[in-house]
């Protein structure tokens, strides 16, 4: 089928479908005949929740983008990570003689589990995220903004040190630097924004909890004699949760932390720091020193009793 096609058999106008095709992520087909039925099925699904009036087109274009970037992301990913054992296939008595077959072969045994596990993991951070927002709608009028602490862990000379390893290493050093920060982060009630390789951007309700989120990503990564040094800075405040990611002043300040924080070592801004319960912590103001977007700043030093 054509994207006109598409459009004709779900009776919505080939803009629509072409808006709802770029939102997943994909580069506009021109007249080819590059859909089939299931992507007539999929429109249809999504059409039948604006046509019940539950949302209007536009919000379900935003859906949609939501869906294509998170897939996408978990796609690579996976192929990724599963590339070393369609290599093992290969080189195994049942070989298929072909990468791409022995990917096939192995993407149909997961499929079915996999499948089952992605539903069951965006129904249960489905309930968390309307838990999250049911408790920001009980401190605030404005389900828009939430307060919490972020925190931005950076490895130091990332660049420089991956100019000296191969592929495999970088990769390797990569995946347990997020696969840890992770593990931190989850223990303590916190969640993962986004990682850019050398870095995690992370968010959690409570200040005392980021401490201690920051306290185990030192220790994990920098104590650790095969891994790079990290630093770490934190910022509370009111953020603005948009597109799976948070903005706002607190975010752009932990960045900013972070970037004059020592190695293995970790320093606040002074919000935080008025939020930490002063019988259990610590703390002291540094010289200050200029912040690019605000200024002269005096980052906060931070300390158990």
């Amino acid at each position: 089928m054509t994207a006109a096609q598409v459009a004709a058999e779900t009776g919505i106008t080939i803009d629509q479908a072409r808006r709802l095709w770029r939102a997943l992520g994909f580069p506009e087909m021109g007249n080819e005949h590059a859909f089939s039925g299931v992507d007539a099925d999929a429109v249809g699904a999504l059409m039948s929740i604006v046509d019940s009036g539950a949302v209007d087109f536009d919000m379900a274009v935003n859906m949609t983008r939501g869906v294509g970037q998170t897939m996408s992301r978990l796609a690579d990913w996976e192929v990724a990570a599963l590339a070393g054992r369609v290599e093992e296939l290969e080189a195994g008595e049942h070989s298929t003689g072909s990468r791409v077959g022995s990917a096939l072969r192995l993407i149909e045994e997961l499929r079915g589990p996999f499948e089952a596990m992605l539903v069951y993991a965006w129904r249960r951070h489905l309930a968390a995220s309307v838990a999250r927002m049911e408790a920001m709608g009980a401190a605030h009028e404005d389900l828009h903004t939430v307060d919490v602490t972020v925190g931005f862990a950076d490895l130091v000379s990332f660049t420089a040190l991956s100019n000296e390893m191969d592929r495999e290493q970088i990769g390797d050093l990569v995946e347990k630097f997020e696969g840890r920060c992770h593990d931190v982060v989850s223990v303590h009630g916190g969640r993962i924004i986004k990682s850019l390789g050398d870095s995690v951007l992370f968010v959690i309700a409570d200040p005392a909890s980021a401490v201690a989120v920051a306290e185990g990503i030192i220790t994990v990564i920098g104590r650790d004699a095969r891994m790079p040094d990290v630093r770490v800075g934190l910022a509370s405040g009111a953020v603005i949760p948009r597109l799976g990611d948070v903005f706002g002043p607190p975010v752009n300040m932990a960045a900013r932390l972070t970037a004059v924080a020592r190695r293995n070592r970790l320093i606040i801004d002074q919000t935080t720091a008025d939020l930490l319960p002063a019988e259990d912590f610590e703390t002291r103001r540094l010289p200050a020193r200029p912040l690019r977007g605000f200024g002269l700043v005096e980052p906060v030093a931070v300390r158990r009793r």
